[in-house]
């Protein structure tokens, strides 16, 4: 459970970067290289490098090899792991509105009848 904590915090920790956030929306439409990615920024290839890096650490990206080429890959199934956890908490929350307003409508229900 440890383990499953401090990778969700180094994910979470990750996208907490807007420039990290645009490198994953980058990828999100598919593959790319550190040039490609690092185009719409106004920073270094280093630094983009270095958000790479950390996406990386928190499992959210891959690279690999094509003869001169390393790809970026963006990790899909982590963020899916990430949303199941997001999920988790929201479906608890949504239960508990629809309890709210079931009481709320009976409550308005018992209103009306007494008038």
């Amino acid at each position: 459970m440890r383990d499953d904590d401090e990778q969700l915090d180094r994910a979470f920790m990750a996208l907490a970067d807007p420039a990290r956030r645009r490198i994953v929306a980058r990828l999100s439409r598919g593959p790319a290289t550190v040039n490609e990615l690092a185009e719409p920024f106004e920073i270094t290839k280093q630094a983009v490098s270095k958000h790479i890096h950390v996406l990386e650490q928190a499992g959210l990206v891959t690279r690999t090899r094509d003869a001169q080429r390393r790809p970026v890959h963006l990790d899909a199934a982590r963020l899916e792991d990430l949303t199941a956890w997001i999920d988790q908490y929201r479906l608890v929350k949504e239960s508990q509105f629809r309890n709210l307003d079931a009481a709320l409508r009976h409550q308005q229900s018992d209103r009306e009848k007494k008038r």
